[in-house]
Order: structure tokens, then C-alpha cells, then sequence
């Protein structure tokens, strides 16, 4: 993983997007869909494109990262914190914009990933493993039937992608 985040920061620092045919390097031709094939069976997803794991692990999808672009800069509640379903507990800051986190569920706040302080790339990297964001105790349950299932989420994103 800590090789594929090298990568990306080299390729971005060279200025070779990881949309470049690579043929011309050798690399064999692989299609490319805007992130589809990473999302996750067993995650839950906001409209907002946050993911939550039932263990209360909160990050954004890899759909969000790739409309991001480059990561550079993420601020994270402390631990302790409460948030609410549906409100910002964060931002997120790229080479594009700065977007808020929208919180997929209610809860405190029980771990924040330290790692994304010096490599904030590891949400482009790794949206679903090193690049999670904070860690919530959530407070109801029932909030994670309202989310979407890794198929509904991928349709969303089809069709929000198709509209602009």
C-alpha cells in the first residue's frame, strides 16, 4: 500500500496523471472506469459520498477522491467530538476545492486517523483502508438502514456522473 501512495505522489509531483495511457510505457492497456470497480460489498454509502462500516469506520468513497483530485490537506474532529447524521464533522481539502465530510451517521467520535496529518494522500491511495477517516461509536443503529448498499451506490453514481 505505502508503494502505491508513493506512486501517486511521484506520478502527480512529475505531472503524470493516472489518466495518461501508460501503453506508451510499456504497461498493458487496462479500461478505466471512473471508480466503479472500488466500491466496496459490505459498506454503506451516503448520497453525500461518505462510507461507514458497520464497526462505526467512516471515510469517503473512492468515487469522491477521484472528483477531488490530489488530497492535501484533511481536518478531523477530536476524539470525543459528537457528530450527527447529515452534518459536516470535517473537511477536505484538494489541488481542486475544499469539501466538507458529511457525517453518514450520529455518534462520538472514538479515533481519528493520525496518519492523514502527514500523508493526506492516503485518501487517494487507499480510500477504504489506510485512507478511513475517524472512527465513530454510533449512537443508533438504525441509521445505517437509511444509507445505500454497495450497488445502489454505484447506480448514484452512474446516474450523478451522467447528469453533469
Amino acid at each position: 500500500m505505502a508503494l502505491r501512495v508513493w506512486a501517486s505522489q511521484t506520478a502527480t509531483s512529475l505531472g503524470i496523471g493516472c489518466r495518461r495511457p501508460l501503453r506508451s510505457l510499456g504497461f498493458p492497456a487496462v479500461p478505466f472506469s471512473r471508480g466503479f470497480s472500488e466500491v466496496i460489498e459490505g459498506l454503506k454509502y451516503a448520497d453525500s459520498h461518505e462510507w461507514v462500516k458497520s464497526d462505526g469506520t467512516v471515510g469517503i468513497t473512492h468515487h469522491a477522491q477521484d472528483h477531488l483530485g490530489d488530497v492535501v490537506f484533511v481536518d478531523l474532529p477530536e476524539v470525543g467530538a459528537a457528530v450527527s447524521k447529515g452534518s459536516s464533522f470535517g473537511a477536505v481539502e484538494s489541488v481542486k476545492a475544499t469539501s466538507d465530510i458529511i457525517a453518514p451517521v450520529s455518534g462520538e467520535v472514538v479515533e481519528t486517523n493520525t496518519k492523514l496529518t502527514e500523508t493526506p494522500a492516503l485518501i487517494n491511495g487507499s480510500p477504504y483502508e489506510e485512507g478511513w477517516l475517524i472512527k465513530v461509536r454510533i449512537q443508533d443503529p438504525s441509521e445505517m438502514d437509511t444509507l445505500m448498499n454497495a450497488e445502489k451506490y454505484k447506480h448514484f453514481c452512474e446516474e450523478e456522473d451522467a447528469s453533469h
